[in-house]
């Protein structure tokens, strides 16, 4: 399998603005295991959306996956209460 390019959109720096170092370490981590598995078996495809997310803690990364160019991209990132608004 080939392993994924991993971009992230501008708005994803302002997203972990508010979230606590040691999160941030952990929510990047998770990010880049998606390289290799863009669908994990604990990833779910938002209804309504052609985006995915999965959880880390309190957090959720919701994302998009293209396999004709093999890019998975971070679309948001956010706490689980607030991160579906406006998507």
């Amino acid at each position: 399998m080939e392993r994924f390019e991993l971009r992230f959109k501008r708005s994803v720096a302002k997203d972990l603005r508010g979230v606590p170092r040691e999160g941030v370490n952990r929510i990047l981590a998770r990010a880049e295991l998606l390289r290799d598995n863009p669908r994990p078996p604990d990833s779910e495809k938002l209804a309504g959306h052609e985006l995915y997310r999965v959880r880390q803690g309190d957090y959720r990364i919701v994302y998009s996956i293209d396999d004709d160019t093999v890019v998975v991209e971070v679309i948001k990132i956010g706490h689980r209460r607030e991160i579906y608004r406006g998507l």
